[in-house]
């Protein structure tokens, strides 16, 4: 019988440190069958410290308490990988893990992945595009033979003017680049099709869905981020930078979306929120 499978990101900022932060309290009564994280910070040790009883498949960063993703299930995964392939520009450890989750009989491929958050005009924005055109080769593979697929996480990027409630304020700045928001005109425009990015770049559509933006249509964020400055939570000036992109196939199982705002600024376990969405499986 069709049941839901409910998947929740979020970038914690350091697991350790959200766990400490009240991240247990939220994850008793989520009801999440699978958790993507991002920006872990921390060792398999201590993910397995932080998250009795669930098995996970993580991917550590080549520094000490620097970005890492895991990915947590109920159940253990059929299989994972970490290999995004890229050019020497791209350094994608930490950043990016694949699980195979079955569940009725179907397989889900679910990635976590932490996209570098880059610096217009030095080599970190670099960094940031290299990942972005790994990125953009990877996908259609991920959704070949209309496979099931889907890509959460700290994506780094407002694609649209909707996703930024200062977005005059940013254009220059890395994460409402032009260039970087071209990326996601591909990867979200109809597969097959020649898109023209907002950069007037052109490129083949890959198909995918933004999955908050289709559940909400086109308003303002909801947002999932909110800088530390000022009051930016208390007055909601967020970005949308934390997605779910699916294959078509996938998007259309969709039941629900929602971003889990804390009540106030005192009560956050992160400076992100969880995205947490609801997919039918087993038809």
């Amino acid at each position: 019988m069709p049941r839901p499978l409910r998947i929740a990101s979020v970038n914690v900022n350091g697991i350790r440190a959200a766990a400490r932060n009240g991240m247990h309290a939220w994850l008793e009564t989520a009801g999440v069958d699978v958790l993507t994280l991002q920006e872990v910070r921390a060792t398999a040790a201590d993910v397995a410290a932080v998250l009795p009883g669930w098995f996970f498949v993580n991917d550590e960063a080549l520094a000490k308490g620097r970005s890492g993703v895991a990915i947590a299930t109920r159940e253990p995964v059929d299989a994972f990988r970490t290999d995004l392939v890229g050019g020497p520009d791209l350094q994608p450890k930490g950043r990016w893990i694949e699980a195979d989750v079955v569940t009725e009989g179907e397989t889900v491929t679910v990635v976590s992945a932490y996209v570098p958050t880059g610096q217009d005009g030095t080599p970190k924005q670099a960094e940031k595009y290299a990942f972005l055109d790994a990125m953009e080769e990877r996908m259609p593979q991920l959704a070949a033979d209309g496979r099931l697929a889907l890509i959460t996480g700290d994506l780094n990027v407002g694609h649209r003017e909707l996703d930024i409630r200062n977005w005059k304020g940013n254009v220059k700045k890395a994460g409402f680049l032009p260039r970087e928001r071209a990326y996601f005109d591909r990867f979200l425009g109809p597969a097959g099709s020649s898109v023209t990015g907002v950069d007037g770049s052109v490129g083949p559509g890959l198909g995918w869905v933004d999955v908050g933006r289709r559940f909400h249509g086109d308003v303002d964020g909801p947002y999932s981020w909110w800088s530390s400055r000022g009051k930016a939570f208390d007055t909601d000036t967020g970005w949308r930078i934390d997605y779910h992109l699916a294959t078509s196939t996938l998007a259309e199982r969709v039941t629900d979306y929602r971003i889990v705002r804390a009540p106030s600024w005192d009560t956050r376990w992160s400076d992100h929120a969880p995205v947490v969405v609801d997919y039918t499986v087993g038809l």
